[in-house]
């Protein structure tokens, strides 16, 4: 006896396939890159981190952690909008964040992965969060610059140290690519140009004694998990691995600072400021802000929007003081997200102790 399938259900796998196509229905992790580019107005975390130990000293422990300020604007200038994430919270305030950004920055700096409640411990709910986000099929993407490379890596091989010494301090470089590297997410649609200034001039900047090499990724049994688009020789010539990205998740990851080029101007570092270094540096800005675009994580309204945002908080000039970044958002112990409202008068306005403007 000859059966039909009911009209419903026909129906109902004709609008799922049609879904699936359009990456507005993904199943498992490994469609996560269908999701579909729906979001135009991408918000993005930044992790603040411990104070190193130049910056209390020039502050006399007065702050708590720090973000340095040319990590936000490297994201404004790829086309989104920053929030600061504190450290030193618990997990459900790592996933209430996270529930509403569209992805999350892991900056450079200068400390140590075993300090308690620090930008490490954080990094981990991170990463466990937007893993487990990914794996339901909710695009979330992170971006490691330098310690925050060496930390997504340090994390995908279970907390373990899995890092090589190296010597590229204030050192400039082309990248090495890898033969199959126009096959990445990362640079497959790269213009020409850009491959080319990447590839021929010394546009990335290194600033890194710890880093990973290809046979770490061996011996860790993590090479299955990323993939290296390109390696570069420090000082000595010993080999790095300087971008990588997951194979399974929109996780990526570069060894130099593309922030560097556009925004620090410490004198006597070394950073290429040509017009190709701003060119090959914003590339990755522009690239990592439209992945954001592919989540649709949003705030409850305008206000809560709002009081989140990195423009609550003032950046300070701490290059005038000697610091290896021009500016710094610096926030004390005790910090939370705060509204500020600007009044049609222009006139300051107190709400809960805290003056607005």
């Amino acid at each position: 006896m000859s059966k039909t399938v009911p009209f419903t259900l026909l129906l109902f796998c004709i609008i799922k396939f049609h879904l699936i196509k359009c990456g507005m229905i993904i199943n498992k992790s490994s469609d996560i890159f269908l999701a579909p580019t729906i979001n135009d107005e991408p918000i993005i975390g930044v992790l603040s981190q411990e104070m190193t130990f130049n910056l209390r000293s020039k502050y006399a422990d007065q702050y708590h952690s720090y973000i340095a300020a040319s990590y936000v604007k490297f994201i404004e200038g790829g086309g989104a909008r920053v929030v600061p994430i504190w450290i030193g919270k618990d997990r459900s305030y790592y996933e209430d964040i996270m529930s509403k950004l569209n992805g999350i920055l892991l900056p450079g700096g200068a400390l140590s992965f075993t300090e308690p409640n620090g930008f490490a411990e954080a990094g981990n709910y991170i990463y466990e969060i937007a893993t487990k986000m990914n794996d339901n099929g909710n695009y979330f993407p992170l971006w490691g610059t330098c310690l925050g490379f060496e930390l997504i890596t340090y994390l995908s091989a279970n907390r373990t140290e899995i890092r090589a010494d190296c010597s590229s301090r204030s050192q400039s470089l082309p990248l090495n690519f890898k033969d199959d590297f126009k096959s990445s997410r990362m640079f497959k649609d790269a213009p020409d140009r850009v491959i080319k200034i990447l590839r021929d001039e010394a546009v990335t900047s290194n600033f890194h004694t710890y880093c990973l090499t290809e046979k770490n990724l061996t011996d860790y049994h993590i090479d299955s998990i990323w993939r290296v688009m390109s390696v570069n020789d420090d000082w000595n010539g010993f080999e790095f691995i300087s971008s990588i990205e997951h194979r399974q998740y929109p996780f990526y990851a570069v060894q130099f600072h593309p922030e560097k080029n556009i925004y620090e101007w410490v004198r006597n570092k070394n950073i290429s400021h040509t017009s190709n270094a701003l060119i090959a540096s914003q590339y990755f800005a522009e690239f990592f802000v439209n992945e954001a675009r592919k989540s649709d994580h949003h705030f409850m309204d305008e206000k809560d929007e709002d009081q989140y945002m990195i423009y609550n908080y003032q950046a300070q000039f701490s290059g005038a003081k000697g610091s290896a970044f021009e500016q710094t958002y610096l926030f004390p112990e005790e910090v939370d997200y705060r509204f500020r409202r600007m009044n049609f008068n222009g006139q300051t306005k107190k709400v809960d102790n805290i003056s607005e403007f």
